[in-house]
């Protein structure tokens, strides 16, 4: 599987890798240890905990992370999960509706992981 490959299967924005990474092996180098991040989690336990700083703090992290590597769907949700809980803005959503949104980010997490982990499996 090539790099452009895996993001093609992840719907990650290859190009927006690029400009950013410019050499295949530094998008290679970053997305293989995209799986391993651990924001997703952050965000997902400090919604568990009602820890809108930890929801945050994840949030905003996971949302630099994919906007780095292309990852443009999960980069504009934990934005706006990121919004949601950003210290000083009010709440907009209601905890059944962020529990939705984190749902639906989960799953784009999981199968771009896995993925990943199949990507790593073809590199020498």
């Amino acid at each position: 599987m090539t790099i452009q490959e895996l993001y093609a299967a992840i719907g990650g924005s290859y190009e927006s890798a690029k400009r950013v990474m410019q050499l295949d092996k530094l998008i290679s180098k970053f997305i293989i240890k995209f799986a391993d991040d651990a924001s997703f989690a952050q965000l997902r336990d400090g919604w568990s905990a009602r820890d809108e700083q930890a929801a945050f703090d994840g949030a905003h992290a996971l949302k630099g992370v994919c906007a780095n590597l292309g990852l443009d769907d999960m980069s504009a949700a934990a934005s706006e999960l990121a919004e949601e809980f950003r210290p000083g803005n009010r709440r907009m959503l209601d905890d059944d509706t962020v529990q939705e949104k984190i749902d639906s980010l989960g799953a784009i997490h999981t199968r771009a992981v896995k993925a990943i982990r199949e990507y790593e499996k073809t590199l020498p």
